[in-house]
């Protein structure tokens, strides 16, 4: 060792140490104590983060009270990937979540492990579910601990949440909607919207709290505030269900249509235009040149990218929504990209579309999963149900499937040098006993959790709730 110039060959360790993995990286720093030093280095392993995990916000390195180091951080969230990668024994705990008797209408999120910014250190989640019976439940997923239920009110049929705002809404069956406290269960507000059935779109723009909600009537009415203000409504698809409802990433497009009837075209209206509605003019709204929507997704990357699956199930087609601004008018330019065939053998109510990033798709029918590039090239295939999957959950780490087979198929992402990006097929999460459920009908994801309905033959559907601690 050059003892004149501890510094340089400090330094230059550093940089030879840049191109190791972190299995190498860790045998490097047992060789000596200048080793060890260089290996320990805070940078390295903030690097190392940042290649793997492409973004790490300072404060998953914990509070004032306890302090992490990046390699700490770097070895435990690994860790715990590998767990969810590999599903065995031992990885994860599973809480069956029981008290509803009735069907869960819908489930969601309240306060979720996010992905972008994992805590790993102390992951508690809450999930909010919905029930024919009438309440609101509140849960805690990992201890199985019920939070709160609401008093008993008419059968519920939808529901969403807003995390950032700590707000529940629900609609039941006789269109009445309620906004409700994520913390306590108290009700806030209600807004009758006279549909029996109900599809919610709630997001935020500028930190203004919307709610869009799409009815049996075929009209889109959106809502501010969770005092629930009505702020405007237009009709999208006359007599026919709104069944499809989104937002785009950029929030200013909300993309609606009906699924129960092949004519109709789906169309894309001008958030502003909703939220903000001029006393003069109509909502700005534009028709998607296809018709017989079946499923369709915004595309996460992007600013309003859409992709709709449609042409009675035989071809997917990509569009960018765009605002062509006069001097005298507004108009709504909705311009083709990609468009290409899609193996579905038969039409079917249930396609489900996600969109991982803006150049992966990934569409479920039947019992088959499909990941087509923007392109229209089959990235992957899979077959691993026995019967038809009802629900799918996508996000960076993972793709979830629920079945009626009552299990739960998980694949996980990886990018392969020579392949790119790829899904690899790994475990099943089961669902219990065929003797008392009929199936899973729905699945959510949070980073290092996974909740599903089953549906009980005795009419009380039951929630399993799977949770990864590192």
């Amino acid at each position: 060792m050059d003892l004149h110039h501890p510094h340089l060959i400090g330094d230059c360790l550093i940089h030879i140490f840049t191109f190791l993995p972190e299995e190498d990286l860790i045998r490097a720093s047992a060789v000596c104590q200048d080793w060890n030093d260089a290996a320990e280095t805070a940078w390295l392993w903030r690097r190392m983060c940042l290649q793997r995990w492409s973004f790490c916000n300072l404060a998953v390195l914990g509070s004032e009270r306890v302090t992490h180091s990046w390699k700490k951080y770097f070895l435990r969230r690994c860790h715990l990937e590998t767990k969810m990668t590999k599903g065995g024994s031992g990885g994860y705990t599973c809480k069956s979540l029981r008290g509803h008797t009735g069907r869960v209408a819908g489930f969601a999120y309240l306060r979720g492990n996010s992905a972008q910014h994992p805590d790993i250190w102390n992951s508690s989640s809450t999930v909010c579910s919905a029930s024919t019976d009438g309440t609101v439940r509140a849960w805690n997923i990992q201890n199985g601990e019920l939070l709160w239920c609401s008093p008993v009110q008419g059968p519920l049929t939808a529901i969403v949440s807003d995390e950032q705002h700590d707000v529940v809404i629900t609609a039941d069956s006789a269109g009445l909607i309620k906004t409700w406290r994520g913390q306590t269960g108290q009700e806030v507000a209600s807004f009758s919207s006279g549909s029996p059935r109900c599809t919610l779109l709630q997001y935020n723009i500028n930190n203004n709290w919307f709610l869009t909600v799409g009815t049996s009537q075929g009209s889109v009415c959106t809502l501010a505030d969770s005092a629930l203000t009505r702020k405007s409504s237009v009709m999208v698809c006359d007599s026919f269900n709104v069944n499809t409802l989104l937002v785009s990433p950029d929030r200013k497009w909300i993309a609606a249509g009906s699924k129960d009837n092949l004519d109709l075209s789906p169309k894309v209206i001008y958030a502003e235009s909703l939220t903000s509605p001029s006393e003069d003019e109509d909502p700005l709204c534009q028709s998607v040149p296809v018709t017989g929507c079946q499923a369709a997704v915004f595309i996460p990357t992007q600013p309003a990218r859409l992709a709709v699956i449609h042409h009675n199930n035989k071809a997917l087609t990509v569009f960018d929504v765009s605002m062509k601004k006069t001097k005298y008018k507004s108009e709504i330019q909705v311009q083709q990209v990609e468009s290409f065939p899609v193996t579905l053998n038969q039409r079917s109510s249930h396609v489900h579309l996600a969109a991982k990033d803006s150049n992966c798709l990934v569409m479920a029918a039947g019992q088959e999963l499909w990941v087509y590039s923007l392109k229209g090239a089959l990235l992957a295939s899979f077959k691993e149900h026995t019967m038809p999957i009802s629900s799918m959950c996508v996000d960076s780490f993972r793709v979830v499937t629920a079945s009626q087979d009552l299990s739960l198929r998980v694949l996980t992402w990886r990018n392969d040098r020579d392949q790119g990006l790829t899904l690899e097929s790994r475990y099943h999460l089961l669902g219990g006993s065929h003797t008392v459920s009929r199936g899973f009908t729905a699945v959510a994801c949070d980073y290092s959790s996974v909740v599903a309905s089953a549906e009980g033959k005795d009419g009380k559907d039951v929630l399993k709730a799977y949770s990864f601690t590192s």
